[in-house]
C-alpha cells in the first residue's frame, strides 16, 4: 500500500492495522513528522478504535525520539484536537483516526500550527524524510517529554457557543437525538447540547472501537435506527456523527434522513443572508442545490477537487468564511475553517431557534434535486488516457474539469464523472429534478465510459 515514496492519500495515512498499518511503520512515521516539526511541541489525541491507543504511543515514541514535546489527549473528537492546536498556540498535532472507514482500519493525520492538516507539499516534505532516510534523532539528553492534555473538550465546547445565539436556543428546548457511533462524538456534543439548554437522547452512545451498532460511515442507509428514535421520542431533530465527529448527518423531526447537501445549503442561505456577497467552498461532488442557493443569495461558489484538505486550504487561500461537503462536512471558518459535526450541528439549531421553523420546513424551502450514484471499474494505469478522451468528447458542453468532467445541462441536471483517487474505478454522481433522469444520466454516462475504456484498451 504505501509504495512509490507515497503515504499520505486523500486524507491522511490510512491503512488496514497490523498489516499496512503497522506499529513500526507508526513509529517511523512519529520519526519522520517529529523531524519535519524540528522539536517542536505537538498535541496527540485519538479515536475509540480498538487500535488507536497503541498506535498513539508508538507515534509518540517517534516524536519524542526526534525530539519534539507532546501533549497527549487521549480519546478526543477530530474537531476539538484541531481547535486545541490554535488555542493552546501549539506547533501542530498528529491524530490517529480513520474516520468512516471500518474497525480494521486505522490512520494518521498531520495537523499544522492553525488547526489545519498539513498541504500536500509539507506532506511530501514528511514522505521524503521517511524513505530518504532523513530521520533526525536527538541526544540521549534531549529526547522530548510527555504531558497531559486536559480540558480540551471543554474548550472546544465553549468556543462553538461563542458564534450561536444560546439563549435563543435554550429558550426552545430543543429535544435532540444523538447518535455517536460508538465512538468519539459521545465525549462531546451530548455535553455540548445541554449546554445550549436542548434535551438530549443518545443511541450508540457507549464508546465501542469495534463500532458494534452500525458502520462508522454516517450514510443514510445506517441511519435508520436513528429516523425510528426521533419519530418514537417525537425529537426535534436527530444528529448522526462518523467515527471521528467531524462529519453530521441530520434527520428532521418526522424521522426523514437528508443527504449533507441539503444541511450544507441551508446553512449557507442563512449565512449569506447576513453575509451577502461572500465566497463559498465546495467539492465539485456537490449538488446543483449549492449553486442554486449561492445564485439566490448574491454568494459565489468556488469548486475544488474532492477531499476535505483541499477545501480546508482553499478557504484558507482565499480567507472563505464557510465551505461545505456533500458527506455532511460543514467547514465554518469564523470557529475552524476544518469539518466539524459540533459546529454544524450548533449551527442547524440556531438557525432553527431564530426562524422559528422545524428542520423539514427549513429544508422544504430549499430547491429540490434526485440524486444517484454509480461506478465502472477502469484500471488505474488507463484512467488518465480515459479522462482525456471524456474531456475530448464533451468540449462544447457546460463543463467543469477541476475534479474528473462535471457536466450542466440545461434542465437543471448534471453528472460528475471522476477517477477514483484510492480505487481502480470511476465514479458517477448525477443529480436532476426527476429520479427517473438521474437514473437515465447515470445509465448512459456508465455506457459511454465503458466504451471509452474499451477503446483505450485497445
Amino acid at each position: 500500500m504505501f509504495s512509490a515514496r507515497r503515504l499520505f492519500g486523500t486524507n491522511g495515512i490510512r491503512g488496514v492495522v497490523n498489516k499496512e498499518l503497522t506499529p513500526e511503520l507508526a513509529v517511523k512515521i512519529g520519526c519522520a513528522t517529529g523531524t519535519f516539526f524540528q522539536c517542536g511541541e505537538l498535541i496527540v489525541g485519538h479515536d475509540a478504535r480498538t487500535s488507536s491507543p497503541m498506535l498513539a504511543r508508538a507515534v509518540v515514541a517517534g516524536l519524542n525520539a526526534t525530539g519534539c514535546n507532546v501533549l497527549f489527549a487521549g480519546m478526543t473528537p477530530t474537531p476539538a484536537l484541531q481547535y486545541a492546536v490554535k488555542n493552546r498556540k501549539v506547533d501542530g498535532a498528529v491524530i490517529i483516526t480513520a474516520s468512516h472507514n471500518p474497525p480494521e482500519y486505522n490512520g494518521i493525520k498531520v495537523v499544522w500550527s492553525d488547526g489545519i492538516e498539513i498541504s500536500r507539499d509539507q506532506e511530501i516534505e514528511i514522505e521524503n524524510i521517511f524513505f530518504g532516510n532523513a530521520i533526525r534523532y536527538v541526544e540521549w539528553n534531549k529526547i522530548g517529554e510527555v504531558q497531559t492534555l486536559t480540558g480540551g473538550i471543554d474548550e472546544y465546547i465553549e468556543a462553538i457557543k461563542e458564534h450561536v445565539d444560546v439563549a435563543k436556543i435554550a429558550k426552545k428546548h430543543y429535544h435532540v437525538v444523538v447518535d455517536a457511533a460508538n465512538s468519539v462524538a459521545a465525549l462531546a456534543v451530548p455535553k455540548l447540547l445541554r449546554n445550549l439548554g436542548c434535551k438530549v437522547s443518545t443511541i450508540n452512545a457507549n464508546v465501542d472501537g469495534t463500532f458494534p451498532s452500525r458502520p462508522p460511515e454516517p450514510r443514510p442507509e445506517n441511519l435508520t435506527e436513528l429516523a425510528r428514535t426521533v419519530r418514537a421520542v417525537n425529537a426535534d431533530v436527530g444528529v448522526a456523527f462518523d467515527g471521528d465527529a467531524d462529519r453530521a448527518i441530520f434527520v428532521d423531526e418526522t424521522g426523514e434522513i437528508h443527504w449533507g447537501d441539503k444541511t450544507f445549503a441551508l446553512v449557507e442561505k442563512y449565512f449569506l443572508i447576513k453575509n451577502p456577497g461572500e465566497r463559498i467552498v465546495s467539492p465539485i461532488s456537490s449538488s446543483t442545490l449549492v449553486k442554486d442557493v449561492a445564485d439566490a443569495y448574491g454568494g459565489e461558489i468556488v469548486w475544488t477537487k474532492v477531499g476535505s484538505v483541499t477545501v480546508s486550504h482553499t478557504m484558507k487561500k482565499l480567507n472563505v468564511k464557510l465551505g461545505g461537503e456533500e458527506n455532511g462536512g460543514i467547514f465554518y471558518g469564523p470557529h475552524q475553517a476544518v469539518r466539524d459535526g459540533g459546529m454544524a450541528t450548533a449551527l442547524i439549531l440556531d438557525i432553527m431557534a431564530d426562524t422559528n421553523k422545524s428542520l423539514s420546513s427549513l429544508l422544504g424551502e430549499l430547491p429540490s434535486y434526485f440524486i444517484e450514484k454509480g461506478k465502472v471499474e477502469c484500471p488505474n494505469e488507463l484512467k488518465e488516457k480515459v479522462l482525456e478522451k471524456i474531456i475530448e468528447q464533451t468540449r462544447g458542453l457546460n463543463t467543469s474539469t477541476v475534479d474528473g468532467v462535471k457536466i450542466w445541462f440545461d434542465d437543471k441536471s448534471s453528472i460528475l464523472v471522476r477517477p477514483s483517487g484510492t480505487e481502480p474505478l470511476y465514479r458517477l454522481y448525477a443529480e436532476a429534478k426527476t429520479k427517473e433522469k438521474a437514473e437515465a444520466l447515470i445509465q448512459e454516462f456508465s455506457l459511454k465510459l465503458k466504451r471509452i475504456i474499451d477503446s483505450v484498451k485497445g
